[in-house]
């Protein structure tokens, strides 16, 4: 028996390294030389998402700070991420449990009665006799063909993928949670401006009232004045539902309901990021999702090993013994003893394709993986596109809007001041009204826009970057 334990030890010592899976390598992907919005820049492969930090900071709002680190601990979508990473690094533990021997022991103590006409039953056998049985069990599958490292292969690519995707889920929560603050603020000062506005058309409108009593202005420049400040006043109240309604998504995303939440009005003023003239060649290393997907590709190619691996027989090691008697009294006596040890095979010889379909199954998901990677990459790159160009050419529109405000200004109040003398009627007014109210209400949401295209450019680049590097 010896000779033979040997030479099975000695094969499975020799194929312990065996793998079906096929080797592992990251597609090729096509990779623009350089940017279109920014310098040439280095192709960088996916690899795990590095630590990103607070990168909301650099907007320099404490209460913005205060929000966001509401997220880690009260956001139930990423609490329900982190059950399912959890879940995978559970998953994997069950997988690496294959490497070890399975070890237990039984006992049983039992009162039986046999039938008189059972077959082969001998003459002197009683009919009623216990059976008390103490034992253990012993068993080892030899991984010659890789299934069970490869399990654990998958397994592990799984949990990296989780591990990605909550840094996505959380990174992707951190973005909407300071794009609705800033869109928040944006509502503030719009509404800042719409309030001041109907004071200034209410006092405008006063003073129509007066010239149309003295018998120097027209029914018609009351009706105009009077639409004028109607219509501001329309404009404010559309401008606090949509506060009201960014406010709720806030509180959702920080777990708290939205009836019993609320941010006090305020006009905020937000430090802008300044984009780095370089992007690091690490940009897409800190994807999250182009992580996950990486991952996933990994786990896909251990999955066909595992399914090659069925073509092949299960062999293992198994032992039992124990000892057994018609009693309690002596069990553990030399007489009583029983073992049984030596190896166990099993080969399916017939199964109507099922193992070649789910080769076939296994080579499909990685084709879907290689696929679902390249996706992520292709979006990576339009996303950091959109996002540089967002900056740069709202920065143009802001300081074109900037000079229009001024000019709006001064014809507002050159035609108020006509007005008064008498040169001209109200409708002037009115327009030089309308233009000035639309470019001041246009500039606003052009600071807030380019906020919260800097936000989005952060998410694109993962996160942000290292501003004493000076690099994305």
């Amino acid at each position: 028996m010896r000779k033979p334990l040997a030479l099975l030890l000695t094969a499975a010592i020799t194929l312990a390294g065996c793998s079906m899976a096929p080797d592992y390598h990251v597609p090729v992907t096509v990779t623009p030389p350089a940017f279109k919005e920014a310098v040439p820049w280095v192709a960088a492969t996916p690899g795990d998402p590095a630590s990103v930090g607070h990168w909301w900071a650099l907007y320099g709002d404490r209460q913005l700070d205060g929000l966001e680190s509401r997220i880690e601990h009260d956001n139930p979508t990423l609490a329900e991420a982190l059950a399912r990473y959890d879940e995978a690094r559970a998953n994997l533990r069950v997988d690496r449990a294959g490497l070890f021997p399975s070890i237990g022991l039984s006992g049983e103590a039992t009162a039986n009665r046999q039938s008189d006409n059972r077959p082969l039953r001998g003459s002197n056998q009683p009919d009623l006799y216990p059976a008390d049985t103490l034992g253990g069990q012993f068993s080892f599958e030899l991984d010659l063909w890789g299934r069970v490292r490869n399990n654990i292969a998958a397994g592990r690519a799984a949990a990296q993928a989780s591990a990605a995707d909550l840094a996505a889920i959380r990174l992707s929560l951190e973005s909407q949670l300071a794009l609705s603050y800033i869109a928040l603020r944006g509502y503030d000062a719009q509404a800042s401006l719409l309030s001041a506005t109907v004071e200034t058309y209410q006092k405008a409108d006063d003073m129509t009232q007066r010239r149309f009593k003295g018998g120097i202005a027209s029914g018609l420049d009351i009706g105009r004045s009077g639409a004028q400040l109607a219509e501001a006043k329309a404009q404010l109240a559309d401008i606090e539902a949509a506060r009201a309604r960014c406010e709720h998504a806030i509180a959702s995303l920080v777990g708290t309901p939205a009836s019993s939440f609320s941010i006090a009005p305020a006009n905020v003023e937000f430090a802008l990021p300044t984009v780095p003239i370089g992007l690091s060649s690490t940009l897409l290393q800190r994807r999250p999702d182009v992580a996950a997907a990486e991952r996933r590709m990994a786990e896909a190619n251990a999955q066909i090993g595992v399914a090659k691996a069925a073509f092949f027989p299960a062999i293992g090691l198994g032992a039992a013994g124990g000892f057994q008697n018609t009693g309690l009294a002596g069990l553990l006596g030399a007489p009583n003893l029983f073992w049984s040890i030596g190896p166990g095979a099993v080969l399916n010889l017939f199964e109507g394709g099922r193992r070649h379909a789910e080769v076939a199954v296994a080579k499909a998901r990685w084709d879907q993986a290689t696929a679902a990677y390249r996706r992520h990459v292709l979006t990576a790159f339009q996303d950091v596109e959109d996002g540089l160009s967002q900056l740069h050419h709202l920065g143009d529109e802001s300081t074109a809007e900037a000079q229009a405000v001024k000019m709006a200004g001064q014809a507002e109040q050159i035609s108020m001041n006509r007005y008064v003398g008498g040169a001209v009627d109200y409708l002037d007014v009115v327009s030089a009204q309308t233009t000035a109210l639309r470019t001041k209400r246009t500039a606003l949401d052009l600071r807030t826009r380019e906020l919260q295209a800097s936000v989005r450019l952060i998410e694109a680049t993962g996160g942000g970057w290292v501003a004493d590097r000076g690099v994305l």
